[in-house]
């Protein structure tokens, strides 16, 4: 590669990787295109690398199929699933930044659950809901709330988690020191790509200013290959205890919102605990599928426009089934290869 094309190849590199201020999608897309063509962009496998354009072929129907399914006509899609046992890795996108929404939340809880493991709070501790105060949008920097009702954590992490209640999430961001000591958890964690900027009553208050279907808005983002690995980690014990871990992810088994999301075309028998997202012009679903035979899948949606909400929902619910079905082809292929 010359001298000058190798400059100009770092400076996009350099662009897709640390977003100081939020960067249109398309032009992110064509600076690549004007150094290295525009070949159809395919899932990317470990290891994981940027967003470049990716080979001419698939490598197999799978992957096709879920590029197909999360194609950037109508809005940006950003897809990231992992299979627990072998460590398979498919992604769309999986390394471009998307609005986090609601599963923030995920992170927000863990983050608590780790003061619990420490012995700084208990699950019985109680802390007051975080009430917003109406106030125009962009007019002070955090949006104005007010003490409510006290509840325990433990009914707060329920009421985050299974009903995505935003007044409860900010009060465990509040006992635990806002969003840096969430972003100090997630560096601990070692998970790379996700940021959290600004609580939920700030962060609901001032939606809609950007347009995440053209738009790469590196505030309250993550990727999606950084929340496969944080789902990934929660499921195998990496960071909390396992009285802790059960808190988290029982309560995720029992989430109430998406029912036309992930879990919305599985086949009976397949379990599901998830946490999903919505802002303006998108919606997300992310969280651990497993499998009536005992596989587990981690999994990170991320859809921005395609016109609507119920056609977000849509295409949330086909890709992964889509993902659900790829690997059970996989793995029955593996095993049928091996009984010979």
């Amino acid at each position: 590669m010359k001298t000058g094309l190798l400059s100009r190849f770092l400076g996009a590199l350099a662009l897709a990787g640390s977003f100081a201020a939020p960067v249109n999608a398309n032009d992110l897309e064509n600076s690549f295109d004007q150094l290295l063509g525009t070949d159809l962009r395919a899932p990317q496998l470990r290891p994981v690398v940027p967003v470049l354009p990716g080979p001419t072929s698939y490598n197999s129907s799978f992957e096709a199929q879920l590029a197909a399914l999360a194609s950037p006509q109508m809005g940006r899609i950003g897809v990231s699933a992992v299979d627990l046992a072998t460590g398979r890795n498919v992604q769309v996108l999986g390394s471009q930044p998307f609005p986090l929404a609601s599963t923030s939340k995920i992170a927000i809880v863990a983050t608590f659950l780790q003061g619990v493991d420490e012995g700084r709070y208990r699950l019985s501790d109680q802390f007051p809901l975080m009430v917003p105060v109406p106030s125009p949008k962009f007019s002070t920097t955090i949006a104005p709330v007010r003490r409510g009702t006290m509840l325990s954590a433990q009914s707060l992490i329920e009421l985050a988690i299974t009903r995505s209640d935003n007044q409860a999430t900010d009060a465990l961001l509040a006992a635990v020191g806002g969003t840096s000591a969430v972003n100090r958890w997630i560096r601990m964690a070692g998970v790379s790509g996700f940021r959290l900027d600004r609580d939920i009553a700030t962060l609901v208050r001032d939606d809609g200013a950007i347009n995440p279907a053209t738009t790469v808005d590196p505030r309250d983002s993550t990727t999606p290959l950084a929340m496969t690995r944080l789902l990934t980690g929660l499921y195998r014990g990496e960071w909390l205890s396992p009285s802790s871990r059960a808190v988290l992810l029982g309560a995720m088994e029992r989430c109430q919102t998406g029912k036309r999301r992930m879990r919305a075309l599985l086949p009976d028998g397949a379990q599901v605990a998830h946490k999903t997202g919505t802002l303006s012009n998108t919606s997300s679903d992310v969280g651990i599928i497993r499998t009536p035979d005992g596989h587990a899948y981690a999994v990170a949606i991320y859809v921005t426009g395609q016109s609507g909400k119920s056609d977000r929902d849509s295409r949330i619910a086909s890709i992964a089934r889509a993902i659900y079905d790829g690997y059970q082809t996989e793995s029955s292929s593996v095993r049928r290869t091996a009984s010979r």
